[in-house]
This record gives C-alpha cells, sequence and structure tokens, in this order.
C-alpha cells in the first residue's frame, strides 16, 4: 500500500516538472476529442494528450496548471473554450483559420499536426496567427436572435421561389406582392393541378411571415431595452433596429478600432490586393469578416440611394460613383456607401453625436464662401 503510496506521488511530481517546462500549447479542437500538444521554450515537445471537447474536461485539464500561452482555431467551439481558458489565466490566442493555410492545406493533415503547427508558431510569432478576438457571451446570445431570425427569411425565400417557379413552368404566373400577401394572394393563381403540393407550403410561408413579425419585434424591444446606442444609428437613413443592433453585437468592444476608417476593412468592404511587381490588378472587395452584417450594410445602402433615400452625404457619394458610368458602376456606388455607412456608423458609435446628414456639404460650403 505504501509502494503504491509514493509511486503515485512522485508521479504527481514528475508530471508537475514537466508542466513548469512548458510554455506553449497548441490546441486543434474537434466535436469530440481535441488534440494538444504541449512545447517547452525551445519548442521541443514536453508531451501531448486528447481532452474530451467539453467544459468540464477542459476544466480537469487546465484549471490547475499556472499560465501559458495557449493557441487554438476559430471554429465552432473556438469562443467558449477561449473563454474559459481565459477565466483560468491563460493567454490565449484564437487563430485566424481563413490566414493558416499551411495548417489547414497541410498534405499530412491530422489533428497531432495541426496541434503542433499551432503550438509553434504561437511560440515563434503569435502575429502570424492574426488572432481573432471573439465577443462576450451576452453578445454571442442576443447575436444568436438576429440570425434566428435571418434562418427563417432564408427559408421563406426559398420556398416563395419554388412557388413561384412551379407555377411558371404551368403557363401561369403569381402576382407581385409582398412575401406576407403571397399566400392570399396566389390561391387565386394556383392551378388546380398545383392546389395539392403548394397549398401546404403557402400555409408555412404565411406561418414563418408571423414568425418573422415575432423575431421583429423582440429585435426592436432588445435594442431599446439593452443597447440604447442602437437609437443614434438609426437615425441614418436605412438603417433599422436589426441593422444597428447587428453591427454594436457584431463588433462588440467599439475601442477596439482607434479609427473608425479600420472598421470598413474589417467587414471586408475595401478591394483585396494582389500587388505583384509592376501588377496592380483591380481586385473586387475582400469580403473578410462577418458576412451577414456586410449584407446588412450593402442592403441599407441600396435603400440610400433608391428612390425613398434621404438627401444626404452618403447618397451624394453614391450618386457620384454611379454617374461616372462603365460597368458595374452601380455596385461600385452600393459597395461605397455601405464601406462609408460602416465608418459613420461607428463614429457615430464612439463620439455619441447627433446624425447630420449633410454635415461634409456644410463644410464644403462653408469653405467655399
Amino acid at each position: 500500500m505504501k509502494k503504491s503510496t509514493s509511486r503515485t506521488t512522485v508521479a504527481k511530481r514528475r508530471e508537475r516538472t514537466e508542466w513548469q517546462r512548458v510554455m506553449t500549447i497548441g490546441i486543434d479542437l474537434s466535436d469530440r476529442l481535441s488534440h494538444c500538444c504541449a512545447i517547452d521554450d525551445e519548442g521541443s515537445i514536453v508531451f501531448e494528450f486528447r481532452v474530451a471537447t467539453d467544459a468540464e474536461a477542459f476544466a480537469k485539464a487546465f484549471g490547475r496548471i499556472k499560465s501559458k500561452t495557449i493557441a487554438i482555431e476559430t471554429g465552432t467551439h473556438s469562443p467558449w473554450v477561449s473563454r474559459l481558458l481565459e477565466s483560468f489565466g491563460h493567454r490565449v490566442i484564437v487563430a485566424n483559420s481563413r490566414k493558416l493555410r499551411f495548417i489547414f492545406k497541410n498534405r499530412r493533415k491530422d489533428d497531432a499536426v495541426d496541434a503542433r503547427s499551432l503550438a509553434r508558431v504561437a511560440r515563434l510569432d503569435p502575429q502570424l496567427l492574426d488572432g481573432i478576438r471573439h465577443r462576450g457571451e451576452k453578445a454571442q446570445s442576443d447575436l444568436e436572435l438576429l440570425r434566428a431570425r435571418d434562418l427563417i427569411v432564408g427559408a421563406r425565400t426559398r420556398l416563395i421561389n419554388h412557388v413561384r417557379g412551379a407555377v411558371k413552368s404551368f403557363g401561369k404566373r403569381l402576382p407581385q406582392c409582398s412575401p406576407e400577401a403571397l399566400p392570399t394572394r396566389a390561391k387565386a393563381t394556383i392551378p388546380a393541378a398545383l392546389s395539392r403540393s403548394l397549398e401546404p407550403l403557402l400555409k408555412l410561408i404565411d406561418e414563418l411571415s408571423k414568425q418573422i413579425r415575432r423575431y421583429d419585434r423582440a429585435v426592436e424591444e432588445l435594442a431599446r431595452s439593452e443597447y440604447p446606442e442602437t437609437k443614434l444609428l438609426q437615425e441614418v437613413g436605412g438603417v433599422g433596429a436589426l441593422t444597428a443592433l447587428a453591427f454594436v453585437l457584431t463588433i462588440d468592444d467599439g475601442v477596439r478600432f482607434r479609427r473608425s476608417r479600420s472598421v470598413g476593412a474589417w467587414l471586408g468592404l475595401v478591394p483585396a490586393k494582389d500587388d505583384s511587381g509592376e501588377r496592380r490588378p483591380q481586385m473586387p472587395i475582400s469580403k473578410e469578416g462577418d458576412h451577414y452584417v456586410r449584407r446588412l450594410l450593402v442592403g441599407s445602402a441600396q435603400y440610400i440611394l433608391g428612390h425613398f433615400g434621404r438627401d444626404s452625404d452618403l447618397r451624394r457619394h453614391g450618386l457620384r460613383i454611379a454617374a461616372r458610368g462603365g460597368k458595374n458602376a452601380k455596385k461600385r456606388a452600393v459597395v461605397a456607401v455601405a464601406r462609408k455607412l460602416s465608418v459613420l456608423l461607428h463614429h457615430l458609435w464612439m463620439t455619441k453625436s447627433a446624425y447630420e446628414p449633410l454635415f461634409n456639404s456644410k463644410q464644403e460650403s462653408a469653405v467655399a464662401a
């Protein structure tokens, strides 16, 4: 009995000694089991192990050791894992998976190789991981409300497109109307041969429209009660509670940007670069960052440039670009307005200043006078 106890004590001491050597840990997160690689200051592997991908197992593995630098990749589990590890005092680097092509395009790709690569890059130069910062748990939870709404809107759109296409194949067309009015107005147009197959879809479209309205009310209430800063952003024509709330929740901490101009690039609304030698090709926008907020901003830009858009600096800027003509002039104008809109929204948020639609125009007129 004494020998067994002494062996256990020796094993624990040896384990503590090994953990003292560890400086950096790379974790390849998987859905069930995550592979971990711990290396010392010289890059030598101290030990490798696997841990179940759940909070209890991670707490048991990393909650009792001294602060380490831990590198993980962005993914489904990275938000809660990063928050949990940081609560234990570890320095967590969440690597941007888009920038780690040397890892996920490796011909010898497996969990162990990925974990080693993460650990070694984090030891040598963490900036190569292009680390990102996940939003807080509250912001993530509230953002899921908006994403759930978007999912239902997409499902309704697919159903409407299917119904319209099916009716066209029988030589008829459904009337042009809003999605909410379609179930009522389509009944008189649907051929008798399609009634059995399409009427259940119309009922489903109607139910989805009701659910979307419930989501809209919940979004407006959430913005009003818990995110009062969105009221300032909604002063901009074309920006509603949905866009304002999505913008605030996605950025989460506006102070992370020293300049408002950086927001446009962060949301992928600036042209990509492929400069090599004397080549300077004109590239489309990079489309990095959150695609949902980018899509909402583009929708707001289309409204600003549309028939119902009010006169403003944003509208004048877009119309000048569209007036140049050429291929895709209107698309370029929309993207340019969306980029400027993102900068404006961040500026209003940070300065808490009132929105003046023609602020720049007035400044220019004053200088000219």
